[in-house]
């Protein structure tokens, strides 16, 4: 008996999730745990295997297609199989109420009319999609479909009035034939990225505010314990463990900081769960340090270490990539210095780290070469004005600047 493989849930939170990848075709054999197809949802990747030996029978949903967890989206059976009609019918129970696909047949005409020389056709769209063709005097017939069994889809339908549009617009001259481009579906992690920065500047009053921290004794004290702690505590202590424990320290002495904006009402945290911006290929996630108000600085280094490693395996479990309450990014491998992050809603702040930089500086009467490191804090006006964000900045510069307390 034919065996159905669907989309799995990949956490409580996961609303959608999208084949990337068909490793196997219609007709191809299959081994049991064989991998044919890659799947993502919003910041998590996994492989699909074969649940049992035989040949991929159909494929019910196409790559870059976003289904909700528990749709089918292939089955597998043995060579010949013939898939029963409860079989192919059952996406079709599945599918949520806006996005259930239905076969609608083009009206006849009246049957006084002519006779037309163009037989019933029956096109398969879901609703949405035939709305909006409909009001925009779109034929159907002309639409290709990339959903399922070749189903035209609210995107299809998207895609030709953008090309109108853009064909509209045109000026009237000869079109370049040498120029070509790229068209790149936005879905999975990339389009969940998409959608929360865009909300975040729309939603929220983003400001940021620039320092710089001379971190020359923090780099000297970090070359004198590292190889120490690395024995002890098998943890390789980075410039990072030092900023974020600095930012730990500075958020407890700034509670409003350490906050959210929701539905109108500033809600202050007492603990401080720290977010670390981790970048992976196709996008980026955000561990979170549960907790850290409550680990020493060598706790602070592995937990973050830990989490980074299991974000670049894609390992990381859906319940730490939520509830942090501030955030730091961190640009300076790339050579960056000044930038602007933009905020992780609902958070109040996120502080972004640039690349150091070695600088002639006097010392008194005396000039030396110091590293300077550059800050950028943004933070939501909503919550807290210039003044007090900029004392929070100057804390963390504090902390930076006398090392030792960090140690404490």
């Amino acid at each position: 008996m034919a065996a159905e493989v669907v989309m799995p849930k990949l956490g409580m939170a996961m609303k959608e999730g999208t084949v990337s990848t068909w490793n196997k075709k219609v007709g191809d054999s299959v081994s049991k745990g064989d991998m044919i197809a890659s799947i993502n949802s919003e910041k998590i990747e996994m492989d699909i295997e074969a649940p049992q030996d035989g040949v991929i029978l159909d494929i019910l949903v196409q790559e870059d297609v976003g289904v909700p967890p528990g749709t089918i989206i292939c089955y597998v059976g043995k060579p010949n199989e013939q898939l029963t009609e409860q079989n192919s019918s059952a996406n079709e129970l599945q599918a949520p109420k806006n996005e259930v696909a239905a076969a609608i047949s083009l009206e006849e005409p009246p049957a006084n009319a002519a006779p037309s020389k163009k037989r019933k056709e029956t096109v398969l769209i879901s609703p949405i999609a035939r709305k909006i063709a409909e009001s925009e005097n779109l034929n159907v017939e002309t639409i290709k479909g990339t959903g399922p069994k070749g189903r035209i889809t609210k995107a299809d339908v998207e895609k030709v009035l953008a090309e109108r549009a853009s064909e509209a617009s045109r000026p009237p001259r000869e079109i370049d034939k040498a120029i070509k481009k790229e068209t790149l579906p936005v879905a999975g992690m990339r389009k969940v990225i998409a959608s929360r920065m865009h909300n975040s500047l729309l939603n929220s009053a983003q400001l940021t505010i620039n320092m710089k921290a001379d971190v020359t004794d923090l780099l000297s004290l970090q070359r004198e314990i590292k190889d120490v702690i690395q024995q002890l505590h098998k943890v390789k202590i980075s410039l990072t463990d030092f900023i974020a424990r600095a930012v730990v320290l500075s958020l407890q002495e700034h509670k409003q900081m350490n906050s959210a904006y929701i539905d109108n009402e500033i809600h202050l945290y007492n603990h401080v769960h720290l977010g670390m911006a981790v970048a992976l290929e196709n996008g980026l996630v955000v561990p979170v340090m549960q907790h850290a108000e409550k680990m020493s600085l060598v706790e602070l280094a592995a937990e973050i270490k830990t989490r980074a490693a299991d974000a670049r395996q894609g390992q990381l479990a859906t319940d730490r990539m939520q509830g942090s309450t501030f955030t730091i990014t961190n640009l300076g491998a790339y050579g960056v210095e000044y930038f602007t992050p933009v905020l992780n809603p609902p958070e109040t702040g996120i502080l972004g780290v640039g690349a150091t930089e070695d600088v002639p500086m006097y010392k008194g009467d005396e000039l030396q070469k110091r590293n300077l490191l550059p800050l950028s804090l943004t933070f939501d006006h909503r919550v807290l004005d210039g003044a007090p964000a900029a004392n929070f900045l100057g804390t963390i510069k504090q902390y930076l600047e006398q090392p030792i307390l960090l140690l404490l």
